[in-house]
Order: C-alpha cells, then sequence, then structure tokens
C-alpha cells in the first residue's frame, strides 16, 4: 500500500468520538447569545434609538447618524462584555464565499495609555480594499476603493472574539460587488408590487416579507483521507475512482442511524449554530452514504441566506475539529447522488399571512389564487433568467443526474391544483355578475383548496409544496442570494404588471372579483405549458418539452446569455435591481469563474496522471514482468503467466491512452487560455477541455481495478464514503 494512503487509513481507524459540551440542555437558554438582537437592543438602547433602529429595518429608510453612534456604542459594549477584542464588516463578494478585515477596538492614546472605541462611522461605513475581489471590469487593478455598508435588518453577532456586522460590498462608483445589495434591492421591490396586490384583498396589509427556508446537503469525509486525494483538496470532487460496490443501491443509507462520529459532529456545529441565533430545525442522513442533510426554521429572506452562509462556513470550521471535512461541491463522487440546496420560498404579511398558503374561504382561496398564479407566469416568462441563476461548472454535473431536477425549468403543482386550474381556464367568466359571491358559482373547486392536497416530485426543478415553492435546483455550495434575487425580481415585475391589467378592468367598471380572475384565467393558459406533472428525468419529458418551446440549456456559458439579452436588460432595469453595467460584469465573473475552475481540474487530472496514476501503474506492471521473468527463469510454460501477460498488455493499453489524452487535453487547454473573449474561452473549456475528463477518468478506474490495491496511491471510493 502506498504510504500516504495507509497513513490516512491508520489515522482514520485510530479515530475516537469526542465529547460535545452545550452550554445547557435546553436550546432555548442559550439561543441567539452571541447575536445583538432585538433583545439586546432593548436592553442596550435607549427608547428611541430602539424604537429608530426598528423603524428603519421596518420600513427600509436611512438611519440617522445620531442614531448609528449610539447603536455602536451599544453594540460595542455588549460585544467586549463577552470578550470581543475586535470588529469586522462581514460581507458576501462575488467569490461566492464570505470576507471580512478585522480591526481592533484598542486605540492608543497620547499618553502612552488606550482606549476602546468603536464609532458611528465605523459602525455604518469602511473602505476595504476592492481591487483583487471579481468585479467583472467595474474596477480596474489600480483602482482600490469599495465600501462596505451597515445591513441593519441582519443582526450583529460575535465569532472567535470578534464583532461581525452583516454589510453589503460596493464599488467607489456605486455599483453592487456583493450579493446582498441587490438581494435588498429585489426584496424591496417585491415588497412593493406584493402590498400593491394583496390590498385588493385586505387593506391592513402593510408589508410583505420574502421567506425562507434552506435545506443545506453536504457530504462528510475524513479529513486524513481528503488531504490523501489532490483531487479532493483542490477542486471539491474526485476527479478518479472506480465506484464502490457497494453504495447508494441499497438505499439503506437515507434516514438510517446517524454514525457516532457524525452525530458529535452535528451536535457540536449545532450548538454553534444556536449560539449565533441560526434556528435549525432537522437533521438526517441523505441518500448516498457519507451524505447529510441539516434544515433551518423558516426566516426572512435576507436574514436566513446570511445564516446559510454563515453556517456553511461554521460547519467547515467545527468538522476539523473532529476530523472531518465537509464537501459542498454538487458532485464529489461520480455514481452517487449529488447535493443542492433546496429553497422553500414564500411570501408573509405583516399581518402573518402566508400569501401562498390557500385558505377555506373564497376570498383567501382568491388572493392565493392571485400570488400562486403570477409566480407560475413569472417563473413562465423568465424561465432562462431562473436557469441562469443557478447555473455554475459544479452545478452542471448534478443537474439532471437521476438524483436532481433536470435543466429545463419546469412547474410542479400537483393533480388537484392543476385540475383547479384547468376548471378555471375553461370556465366562463361573466361581466353582468351582480354579487361578487356569485362568481365562485361557476368554480364549485376553488373553496376547498386545502394545504398539503399534492405529492411531492423530486425531479421538477420548481415545485409547489402546500404552501410554498420549492427551487430545488440551487448548488449545494450556491449563495442562494442570486437565485433569490433572480425569483423575487420576476415575480415582483409580474404582480405589477398583473396590478396594472386588473386596474385598467377595473377603470372600464368591471367588478374587482370578475376583473381579478379575468386576468388569472389568461395567466393560466398563457403560462400552460411551463406545468409539468410527471417525471422530470425521462427522455420523454425532454422531447414533450421542446415541443412546448421550453429551454433545455444544459451548461453554464450558454445559460448564461440571458443575461445580456434585451429583456433581461428591461427587467433589471425598470425595476432599478441592477444596471446595465452590473449585469455585464456579473456574466462576465460567471463565466470567469466556470472557466477557471475547469481549468483547475485539468491542471490537476494532468498533474496527478503524469506524476501519482502513471508512476503507479508502472511500478506494478514491472512487478508483474519480474514475476514473469522468474516464472520463466526457472523453467516454467508460458501458460503458467498467461494472466500476468494480459494484465500487461492491458495497463499499457490503459497508460498509452492516458498519457496520450493527457496530452492532448493540455493543447487543448493552451488554446483555450488564449482565446480573448470569454464566452467562446468558456465554451472551449466545455466542449474541448472537459471532454476529455470522462475518457481518462474510464481508463484510470480501469487500471484501479486492475493493479495490486496495496499499491494504488488514491484512497478509494469505497474508503471514502463509508465513515469509520
Amino acid at each position: 500500500m502506498s504510504n500516504l494512503r495507509f497513513q490516512a487509513l491508520n489515522a482514520v481507524l485510530s479515530r475516537t468520538t469526542p465529547e460535545v459540551k452545550t452550554p445547557s440542555p435546553k436550546i432555548s437558554d442559550y439561543f441567539g447569545t452571541n447575536v445583538f438582537d432585538k433583545k439586546k437592543m432593548k436592553e442596550f438602547l435607549s427608547k428611541d434609538a430602539y424604537t429608530a433602529i426598528n423603524n428603519s429595518i421596518y420600513s427600509g429608510e436611512p438611519m440617522d447618524r445620531e442614531i448609528a453612534e449610539q447603536v455602536a456604542s451599544a453594540m460595542k459594549a455588549w460585544a467586549m462584555g463577552k470578550g470581543a477584542t475586535h470588529y469586522t464588516h462581514w460581507f458576501q463578494p462575488l467569490t461566492g464565499t464570505t470576507a471580512e478585515k478585522h480591526d481592533s477596538f484598542f486605540e492608543p492614546g497620547n499618553d502612552g495609555a488606550g482606549i476602546e472605541k468603536f464609532s458611528g462611522e465605523a459602525l455604518a461605513q469602511q473602505e476595504p480594499d476592492a481591487s483583487s475581489f471579481p468585479n467583472g471590469g467595474i474596477r480596474s487593478t489600480f483602482e482600490a476603493r469599495g465600501y462596505t455598508a451597515w445591513d441593519p435588518s441582519s443582526p450583529a453577532f460575535i465569532m472567535a472574539k470578534t464583532l461581525c456586522i452583516p454589510t453589503v460590498f460596493i464599488s467607489y462608483t456605486g455599483e453592487a460587488l456583493d450579493y446582498k445589495a441587490p438581494l435588498l434591492k429585489a426584496l424591496s421591490v417585491m415588497d412593493k408590487a406584493a402590498v400593491g396586490v394583496a390590498q385588493y384583498f385586505d387593506k391592513a396589509i402593510e408589508k410583505v416579507n420574502a421567506s425562507l427556508g434552506i435545506e443545506q446537503e453536504y457530504f462528510l469525509v475524513d479529513l486524513a483521507l481528503f488531504n490523501a486525494r489532490p483531487d479532493l483538496a483542490l477542486t471539491g470532487r474526485a476527479l478518479f475512482g472506480h465506484m464502490s460496490a457497494k453504495n447508494q443501491q441499497l438505499e439503506d443509507h437515507y434516514f438510517g442511524s446517524i454514525p457516532d462520529r457524525v452525530i458529535a459532529f452535528m451536535q457540536d456545529f449545532e450548538t454553534e449554530a444556536f449560539l449565533l441565533g441560526i434556528p435549525l430545525k432537522t437533521r438526517h442522513n441523505e441518500v448516498a452514504p457519507s451524505q447529510f442533510e441539516v434544515a433551518p426554521m423558516y426566516e426572512e429572506i435576507n436574514l436566513a441566506i446570511d445564516h446559510n452562509q454563515l453556517l456553511t462556513d461554521l460547519m467547515d470550521k467545527v468538522a476539523r475539529r473532529h476530523n472531518f471535512k465537509v464537501l459542498l461541491h454538487e458532485k464529489p463522487y461520480a455514481g452517487v447522488n449529488g447535493s443542492g440546496k433546496h429553497n422553500n420560498w414564500s411570501l408573509i404579511t405583516n399581518t402573518g399571512k402566508n400569501l401562498l398558503s390557500p385558505g377555506r374561504t373564497p376570498k383567501n382561496n382568491l388572493m392565493f389564487l392571485t400570488f400562486f398564479v403570477n409566480t407560475i407566469r413569472a417563473v413562465y416568462e423568465h424561465a432562462d433568467l431562473l436557469r441562469a441563476s443557478i447555473a455554475s461548472v459544479n452545478n452542471d454535473h448534478r443537474l439532471g443526474a437521476n438524483e436532481a431536477p433536470p435543466a429545463i425549468i419546469s412547474i410542479f403543482v400537483g393533480s388537484h391544483l392543476n385540475s383547479v386550474l384547468d376548471e378555471i381556464e375553461s370556465s366562463r367568466i361573466s361581466s353582468k355578475m351582480k354579487q361578487e359571491t356569485a362568481l365562485w358559482t361557476n368554480i364549485p373547486k376553488i373553496p376547498q383548496i386545502l394545504l398539503d392536497n399534492t405529492d411531492r416530485n423530486r425531479t421538477s426543478p420548481f415545485a409547489f409544496t402546500g404552501n410554498k415553492f420549492e427551487l430545488r435546483a440551487v448548488g449545494s455550495s450556491a449563495n442562494s442570494s442570486h437565485p433569490m434575487t433572480i425569483l423575487n425580481l420576476i415575480v415582483a415585475d409580474q404582480l405589477n404588471k398583473f396590478k396594472a391589467e386588473v386596474d385598467k378592468l377595473l377603470k372600464k367598471g368591471e367588478k374587482k372579483d370578475v376583473a381579478l380572475m379575468t386576468i388569472i384565467k389568461k395567466y393560466i393558459k398563457e403560462s400552460k405549458s411551463i406545468r409539468f406533472e410527471g417525471n422530470g428525468y425521462s427522455e420523454e419529458w425532454a422531447e414533450e418539452a421542446a415541443k412546448r418551446g421550453l429551454s433545455n440549456i444544459k451548461t453554464t456559458p450558454k445559460a448564461l446569455d440571458v443575461l445580456l439579452a434585451e429583456k433581461t436588460e428591461k427587467l433589471f432595469t425598470e425595476t432599478r435591481v441592477f444596471s446595465k453595467r452590473e449585469a455585464h460584469a456579473r456574466h462576465e465573473i460567471l463565466l470567469e469563474s466556470y472557466f477557471k475552475k475547469l481549468q483547475i481540474e485539468a491542471r490537476v487530472m494532468g498533474e496527478l496522471v503524469n506524476n501519482v496514476i502513471i508512476p503507479s501503474a508502472i511500478g506494478y506492471q514491472t512487478s508483474l514482468i519480474q514475476n514473469v521473468k522468474g516464472l520463466k527463469d526457472i523453467g516454467l510454460g508460458e501458460e503458467t503467466y498467461t494472466a500476468q501477460i494480459d494484465i500487461i498488455k492491458k495497463i499499457s493499453e490503459h497508460v498509452n491512452f492516458i498519457k496520450t489524452n493527457n496530452a492532448e487535453m493540455i493543447e487543448e487547454r493552451k488554446k483555450a487560455n488564449k482565446i480573448e473573449d470569454l464566452r467562446d474561452r468558456s465554451i472551449a473549456y466545455d466542449e474541448k477541455v472537459k471532454s476529455y475528463f470522462d475518457p481518462i477518468r474510464y481508463h484510470v478506474d480501469k487500471l484501479e481495478q486492475l493493479i495490486d490495491d496495496a499499491c494504488w496511491p488514491l484512497p478509494k471510493f469505497r474508503e471514502l464514503l463509508f465513515i469509520k
């Protein structure tokens, strides 16, 4: 056995399960302890300051600088009381991770002593270097200035003795350089649009918040084995590896008993999460071996995404304490299920009403139908844009791979709601009705729309699941901000169009319910092609989708084209969520990320082939040759070493194929690197360079089956997938 693999496996066998200590057996006793939440604000702020910050959070209006000074002073007192020595603006640049620059509260005085200071100015705004973050051409390398600005709607928290303040990140010229700023804009647009429509039904509705629950899937692998796999360490996925004889085919891992080492890790990171106010609710084994899921309660969408970003970072840090590595890649192991980040989205009013929850009365059901049908219409109208929002090189491996939704965007609503929509579409709506309630006699099923009257469809990328829509197509490593920005934006735009059409009928003297149902019926008919109740994995669906005119864009570079489309530009600029410059910048950033990740994979593959795989194969082949030579030397006939000769020949065939194709891949990579246009370069990497990955892998995996287990240099899938 190779030395590194041998050491890694020995390290695994020597693991013990660490004891996990929690602050209290009752989570409620310590939940949110490290968060400057409303309870802490009420304790540390004056009544006027507390009221002012709550009004700012509710209305989105800028906060007075004097109030900011009071908040900064209170934050500092609270944080230092808990041992904090530094503060940082915590933001989400377009790298896909989080970023932070720590500054000390301490400042030296003229008398040689010092003092701890934290001003309202330092709370509200800072200036990190913007030149080294992705900007899509918005900033030149020599133009470094960028700003982080406090987001008061997401509470500050303490990690590692540092006060962390959630912020947006913008350029010197005002463009968003992060995920949070566009999300906040989209949520504001959604709030106004949803309130405008909701007031047809209830004048008490003054605010609508988008709500989100994120189901986070992930894999765990022993840290020693992870470190012995350069491909996992550098790309997040195993570029080589023959599938384990036993994997997920018995379906015995799903919801199975959680291994002791894993449950200790889960308890540890859950405790840390609860201290940070992350309302985790569910944990369980997922389908593939060593795959798991964690899910929180629903929260306001901006906070939910902040918490998910914080959670994934927290999980990785805690995992190391337990000698694990968390794999968030969408497809770390070929042949078993990949991982997603299922986004469960709904709309909640200030009155506590879920606008996507069916009611038992005609009035409530009409409000539900309005938001339900408008959401379907929005996704139909902007399906390609929603597809682009979940596009990445990692997710390309996962989408449609028998455990994730396909790249075709469709909507599952369930048989009952499907029949309700069909009935509305075929019904006759009379404009001569004397009473609004008379309308319901023509549509008898509508008053009986009930919660959870539909099954779940795992193959649908966008499914209605009782009182929410579930966007299942988001990748496990993605920041949910971008798809949620797009989803809220397109629904808000659709609601504005709906209101304009309804108001036009009202001005003509039409009754309100009749006007609402007239436009709803129109939208149902127009968007019918996006509704699909069957198996999204089937070839028949791909053929049917093409007949319906639905896109099936399987790779990221082409999926991203929609960001530059005239229709998208109009949507972005009219809502002011993205400027034309920002949209083009994001297109460039996403393309650059795409080809760079493939470039890294190609380089790692080339290095492993030349420096690890081929030398190991030749080494084993040499031992076989020596064996054959020895058998010949003692006078045995050819029939005694036929098997050895056969293996020697097969090794040579595989090595020659790998060597030749690896050299060709390197040449294609060099050609692609010279292409100036980012889209053309990304497509070249996708169609030319990546096309070598699977053939090379096939022959490497064949070598893995031929070569003596003790001589194979990389930990195998049977070792990676099953936690000991």
